[in-house]
C-alpha cells in the first residue's frame, strides 16, 4: 500500500478498537507498534532499529526508561513516549522526552496516546525540546497536508535536514490552523470584537457583543459551508445556477439554520462527519437543482438528504451512527438500499445513482 493508505488504515484500526484498548501496555502493542512498523517503517522485533524500555542515565536520574529509540545508521534520531489511548495528550507527561532529548542524539521526540501523535524539535534552543510540537498528526481527523512531511521520517526515505528546516513553518502554521478552528467553533470575545467592528460601526456594548457572538459562529460555519461546496462543485465540474435574491436567500440560511435546529432536536447530535457527506451530496446532485432545494435532516438511525425538505423525496441517507458505515440510495420506486463505505470519498462512486434520485422528482 501507499504511505497515506496505511496510515488510512491504520486510522481505521484505532477507531474500530479504542473502546477496547484500557492499558499503557495495550495502546503500545495494538496502535504505537504498528505506527512504528507501518508507518515509519522500522521493525519493531529489531533491537539494532527499535529499542523498547530505552535508557539513558540523566543526571541523578538512574535507570529512568523511555518506551522506545528509534535508531538508524547506529544513532538514536527519534525518542517515543506514549501514554494510554483513553487518556488526552497533554504536555505534563513529556517529561522523561525533555530530560532524554538533552542527553542523546536525537532530534525528534514524540509524545502520544497511540491516537494523536505530538512531534517536537528543538528549535527554540539547542538540544532542549521545545514545550510546542511542530507538528500534531490525528488518527481521528488526519490532516491531509502533514503527510509529505510526516513521511520524511520513515525509514527509507529518513530527511532529517528536510524535517527540521521545515519545522518552524509548520509549528507556526499548524498552530494558526488549530487556533482558527477553536474560533470557528467557540469563537473568544476578542475574535468576535474584531470581526464586530469591521461591520459594525456602533458603539460595542454587551448586547452587541452577545448578538454578535451567535452571528459570528453561525457566519463561521456557513463560511466553511460554502468553501466546501464551491470547491466540490469545481471537482466535479458542476454548473453554476443563476438565482433570483429569494433563492439566494434561502440557499444563504437554510443550511445553519437546519443544522442549528438538528441539534436541539429530540437530544439528536449531529456530526461533522454527516455535515460533510451531507455537502458532497449535495454538490454532486446541484447539477440538476439549485442547491438551496438539498435539505438535510437528522434523525435517531440516520441522517437524511432529501429534495425540497420533503420526507416524500429522498436523495440519500447516511447511516454514520455505526461502526460500518452505509449509504442509503433509493431507486424509481423509492426502495433505498444500503451500500457500505469506508471513506466519504467513496459517496462519489454513487453520483448516477444521487443524481438519478433527483431527476425522478422534477
Amino acid at each position: 500500500m501507499e504511505f497515506a493508505e496505511r496510515l488510512a488504515a491504520l486510522a481505521a484500526k484505532v477507531r474500530q478498537q479504542r473502546g477496547v484498548i484500557q492499558t499503557e501496555e495495550a495502546t503500545k502493542n495494538a496502535f504505537v507498534m504498528p505506527f512504528i512498523s507501518t508507518i515509519l517503517g522500522y521493525d519493531v522485533f529489531n533491537p539494532l532499529e527499535v529499542v523498547p524500555e530505552f535508557i539513558a542515565d540523566v543526571g541523578l536520574k538512574k535507570g529512568e526508561k523511555i518506551d522506545y529509540a528509534i535508531v538508524k545508521d547506529g544513532v538514536v534520531q527519534i525518542l517515543i513516549e506514549c501514554k494510554k489511548s483513553s487518556e488526552p495528550v497533554k504536555i505534563e507527561h513529556a517529561s522523561q522526552l525533555f530530560r532524554y532529548f538533552a542527553v542523546t542524539n536525537a532530534r525528534i521526540a514524540i509524545l502520544t496516546n497511540g491516537e494523536v501523535y505530538q512531534f517536537f524539535t528543538d528549535l527554540d534552543a539547542p538540544n532542549r525540546m521545545d514545550a510546542k510540537p511542530f507538528l500534531v498528526l490525528d488518527l481521528n481527523d488526519i490532516d491531509e497536508s502533514l503527510i509529505p512531511e510526516l513521511r520524511k521520517l520513515s525509514k527509507d526515505v529518513f530527511d532529517l535536514d528536510s524535517i527540521i528546516n521545515a519545522a518552524g513553518e509548520l509549528k507556526y502554521i499548524g498552530e494558526l490552523k488549530r487556533t482558527l478552528a477553536l474560533q470557528f467553533k467557540e469563537p473568544e470575545d476578542e475574535w468576535v470584537k474584531f470581526l464586530t467592528g469591521r461591520v459594525y460601526t456602533g458603539a460595542y456594548t454587551q448586547k452587541v457583543r452577545e448578538q454578535f457572538t451567535a452571528l459570528v459562529s453561525k457566519a463561521s460555519k456557513q463560511f466553511l459551508n460554502d468553501q466546501v461546496n464551491e470547491r466540490l462543485k469545481k471537482a466535479l465540474g458542476a454548473p453554476g445556477f443563476p438565482q433570483n435574491d429569494e433563492a439566494a436567500a434561502a440557499a444563504v440560511t437554510s443550511a445553519p439554520v437546519a443544522e442549528a435546529d438538528l441539534a436541539e432536536a429530540d437530544g439528536l447530535e449531529t456530526t461533522l462527519e454527516e455535515i460533510e457527506g451531507y455537502q458532497i451530496v449535495r454538490a454532486i446532485v446541484c447539477s440538476e437543482v439549485k442547491p438551496a432545494r438539498v435539505v438535510q435532516r437528522d434523525a435517531k438511525s440516520y441522517f437524511a438528504v432529501l429534495l425540497d425538505d420533503n420526507n416524500r423525496k429522498p436523495i440519500a441517507r447516511l447511516h454514520f451512527n455505526r461502526t460500518q458505515k452505509y449509504i442509503g440510495i433509493f431507486d424509481a420506486d423509492k426502495e433505498e438500499t444500503r451500500v457500505p463505505i469506508s471513506s466519504l470519498e467513496e459517496i462519489y462512486e454513487h453520483t448516477e445513482a444521487l443524481r438519478a434520485s433527483v431527476k425522478g422528482y422534477l
